[in-house]
């Protein structure tokens, strides 16, 4: 997985800095920073990896393809994606191109849903790409940050489960902030090349007790990881 290790990155992403992005267009005007978000993540993650393990590579992996998607929209730049055969599916979902995936913006990708629009408590399909991502950065000011938990299978079907948390000190369209974390677990499937560019993306994940912590401080921990199968619930 040596790709998604090149020098050019922050301590826990690839392909921020250096020679490889001397011609990148970003899509703010310049590379993000994350020092705000790796503290939350340092502060707060329950697993520390070590280097070159497989685990530490696939987290490395998914924070800058995550990182390349917000940040990157031209696909000549983003160095973690087969830009030509990328697809993304959430729950089982139809899957979505890359163009399509850029064009409405990764939040709403993620959040696509099934559900009727009177009973979305975020409508993916009445959000554009910068309504949704100033939502969750309002909500999250400091960052919402990921980490990885574990993974099933190596390339070239990488298998793994995820936490995605941060903390509502912003509101959340009309909710006010009710300053807890939330947070959300789940699983995901990179389907990689042999230069371990993400051809095809599969996340499962459970939306509604998710977007459900908006509107009320979250409940126990115990309650907070869903219970269930997250392709049965809350698409």
């Amino acid at each position: 997985m040596a790709s998604a290790e090149a020098s050019g990155g922050d301590k826990y992403r690839s392909f921020l800095h250096g020679e490889s992005e001397k011609n990148t267009v970003w899509r703010l005007g310049a590379p993000p920073n994350y020092d705000v978000v790796n503290k939350l993540f340092e502060d707060e993650r329950t697993h520390v990896w070590p280097e070159g393990s497989l685990e530490e590579k696939v987290q490395r992996l998914l924070k800058s393809w995550e990182m390349e998607l917000v940040h990157k929209p031209r696909p000549q730049d983003q160095k973690t994606v087969n830009s030509e055969k990328y697809s993304a599916s959430t729950n089982g979902m139809k899957p979505l191109s890359r163009a399509e995936v850029m064009a409405i913006g990764g939040y709403n990708a993620f959040l696509r849903t099934k559900l009727p629009p009177e009973h979305r408590i975020y409508d993916p399909d009445k959000e554009t790409l910068e309504s949704g991502m100033a939502t969750f950065l309002t909500a999250f000011p400091r960052g919402f940050a990921i980490e990885v938990l574990d993974v099933y299978s190596g390339p070239p079907k990488i298998a793994f489960k995820f936490r995605h948390w941060g903390y509502m000190e912003g509101p959340f369209k009309e909710h006010p902030p009710h300053g807890q974390r939330v947070e959300f677990f789940g699983v995901c499937i990179f389907h990689v090349d042999e230069e371990i560019k993400v051809e095809k993306a599969e996340y499962f994940y459970e939306r509604g007790n998710f977007l459900a912590s908006f509107l009320s401080a979250p409940a126990a921990a115990g309650a907070a990881s869903g219970s269930g199968c997250p392709v049965m619930q809350g698409n």
